[in-house]
């Protein structure tokens, strides 16, 4: 049996209360007794309950963070970031995924409620329009979302909600500018399904006023299931006619480029001869790629940083449960409502993008 709080009292001669003081303030014991009980605790391997000791204090110490995958290195970067912030303001984390389902996402943040988090931080298909977070809200559960950007024309309460993210159409704008001043004009964008992603859609949308201020016919964007999948029948589709097919590929998220790039080359195609591959997430194994994918560079690690922070600053402000039990329903949870962080985006210039060919212009 694991030893007890008793036992290291008995063995070092104090009382259960000395030993539970040097625990939870371990300037309130002298340094001769403190000593005697770190020797008992080492000879009996004692390890102390922090969970029970934060359940009867009212709260687990713990965040839930949902996000949708893990195979997309862009979530784990953010994770961890928010694990090194948590670790540093003493909070432990549970993580779950949704594998883009947004009929998972409900599951997913009943699991973690069930484990008494504290509070959730969470990537979800649509921040705007969102039962997940309605019932959040409902319970005054603080959360934050990370990647999710909400602009500033979603209506009713959405605008309150907590969020990290670059500016996803600003950032998209961008990319499909550099490709433009490159010389392209036939640009044509690659995404995952916009109902599984409101970024995406952002994207497309940032994509859309790139061209359109160019003065350029914007073509329709290849929607694909996930971006592990082959797309070789769209992309034989897109460059079956020399004379209109797009000379550049603005891709939704950087592993959608590479299996671009994957399935152009099989298809005997040269990147970026044939045609350029831009990305967006700026992944590290991007730049590991021969060539270098070019991108949007996120700052995956700060989001989830910034997050956590965000996060664990609503908790710590919150209201005491007994009073915010004795609300009205309708009463709103102002501890984090407009926090809006908006991060710096960045391109990385990689050889995946060039000019196109005179043939092609």
């Amino acid at each position: 049996m694991r030893p007890s709080i008793k036992q290291v009292a008995h063995l070092a001669g104090v009382s259960i209360a000395t030993v539970s003081r040097l625990l939870n303030k371990p300037g309130s014991v002298s340094a001769e007794t403190a000593e005697k009980i770190h020797r008992s605790i080492a000879e009996l391997g004692f390890r102390p309950n922090f969970t029970g000791r934060n359940l009867r204090a009212g709260n687990s110490r713990t965040v839930g963070v949902v996000v949708p995958t893990l195979s997309n290195t862009v979530f784990a970067q953010c994770l961890q970031g928010i694990e090194l912030a948590a670790r540093a303001l003493d909070y432990s984390v549970m993580f779950t995924t949704t594998e883009y389902l947004p009929e998972d996402e409900s599951a997913a943040v009943e699991l973690l409620l069930g484990h008494r988090v504290d509070g959730v931080i969470l990537t979800v298909a649509d921040a705007g329009a969102n039962a997940t977070l309605d019932l959040l809200e409902r319970e005054r559960i603080p959360f934050v979302l990370a990647y999710n950007q909400l602009a500033a024309a979603d209506a009713g309460t959405a605008i309150q909600r907590a969020s990290v993210s670059v500016d996803n159409r600003a950032a998209a704008c961008d990319a499909v500018t550099h490709l433009i001043g490159l010389g392209h004009r036939r640009i044509q964008m690659l995404s995952g399904r916009f109902n599984a992603s409101d970024r995406a859609m952002q994207r497309y949308c940032g994509y859309l006023d790139a061209m359109q201020a160019a003065g350029l016919a914007p073509l329709p964007a290849i929607e694909v299931e996930r971006h592990t999948l082959t797309a070789a029948t769209d992309y034989q589709q897109m460059m079956a006619d020399p004379r209109h097919r797009p000379t550049a590929l603005f891709c939704s998220n950087d592993l959608l480029a590479l299996s671009a790039m994957r399935d152009l080359r099989a298809l005997g195609l040269q990147v970026p001869g044939d045609i350029s591959v831009m990305g967006f997430d700026g992944i590290p194994v991007g730049a590991l790629m021969q060539p270098v994918l070019a991108s949007v560079v996120q700052p995956s690690e700060q989001i989830g940083d910034v997050a956590l922070r965000t996060l664990v600053d609503a908790i710590e402000r919150a209201l005491p449960a007994a009073v915010a039990a004795s609300l009205p329903v309708e009463t709103p949870v102002p501890v984090i409502a407009g926090v809006r962080h908006i991060l710096p985006h960045a391109l990385r210039e990689g050889g995946s993008v060039a000019p196109p060919a005179p043939a092609s212009c």
